[in-house]
């Protein structure tokens, strides 16, 4: 299995001094995924949950919505040419009768880790039809148990505390309670191996939920919260443009800016209670 983290002598300036020391680093690898046999999409993420983000990913491109979709998830033996498995190919094979998506030149999947759309050929390819509207979720939040959501989820972040360098994903209740964190070099990466989380546990779709991440609100994370069916997505960054129109179109509740005791509110007021002045 590849590596999290990786270690580097490093030369740190300080004022006039200089020392060497050992950096740890979070470690980035391409991972292919391959959908029944074919290859589909390559990524760059943080090797760990491999599996959870290949199904996510397919569960945000809207193939799969049920892990009864998902006959087998493994990787692939002999993925170099002297046979050895790099643990960086993986296969997924869908259930019988679940048909595959018709990959073109219209949907180019290559992604990255800095961004998990930019290869997609227009705004339509991308919005994906929902499984699940989200529009009609009854959750309703007080600001103060939104506003403790950063400093829970910046708790959970167990390889950043090292690296200082990867995104985080948490998924919470509406009550506060963390149901599942995961981290990556990619922000998309980090979502899609929690929906990927919420499938294989047959959790789909996440009603009621609130979606926490740890850097900006792009159009591409407001995509895959509709994919899954959670309703609120918030971020201690700023939402883009498409971001918020996105969530508007779908009815979606979209924070941003969530610091201390202050967040905006960019779409979806109406689940957001406060006290009558």
């Amino acid at each position: 299995m590849g590596r999290v983290t990786v270690r580097r002598r490093v030369l740190r300036l300080n004022d006039s001094a200089a020392t060497r020391k050992v950096d740890a680093l979070a470690a980035e690898e391409p991972l292919e995924i391959r959908l029944n046999g074919s290859p589909l999409t390559v990524t760059m993420r943080t090797p760990g949950d491999d599996f959870d983000l290949a199904v996510g990913f397919l569960v945000s491109e809207g193939v799969i919505g049920s892990a009864r979709d998902v006959d087998t998830i493994r990787y692939c033996a002999g993925a170099t040419v002297d046979g050895e498995n790099t643990y960086n190919v993986l296969d997924v094979r869908l259930a019988p009768g679940v048909t595959p998506p018709a990959v073109s030149l219209e949907r180019n999947f290559y992604t990255t880790s800095s961004c998990g759309v930019c290869g997609k050929a227009s705004l339509e390819a991308v919005r994906t039809v929902a499984r699940w509207e989200v529009a009609g979720d009854p959750v309703r939040l007080e600001p103060e148990l939104i506003a403790a959501l950063p400093d829970r989820l910046r708790s959970a972040q167990r390889v950043f505390d090292r690296t200082g360098g990867l995104h985080a994903a948490g998924l919470f209740t509406s009550s506060g309670e963390m149901l599942c964190v995961r981290e990556d070099v990619g922000r998309h990466n980090a979502v899609d191996k929690l929906l990927g989380w919420a499938l294989r546990g047959d959790r789909l779709p996440l009603t009621s939920t609130v979606l926490m991440v740890s850097g900006r609100a792009s159009f591409e994370l407001v995509q895959k919260a509709v994919m899954g069916g959670i309703p609120v997505l918030a971020a201690v960054s700023a939402p883009s443009s498409l971001a918020v129109e996105l969530a508007a179109e779908r009815g979606l509740t979209l924070l941003g800016f969530v610091r201390g005791a202050s967040m905006n509110v960019y779409t979806g007021e109406e689940r957001i209670t406060r006290k009558a002045a």
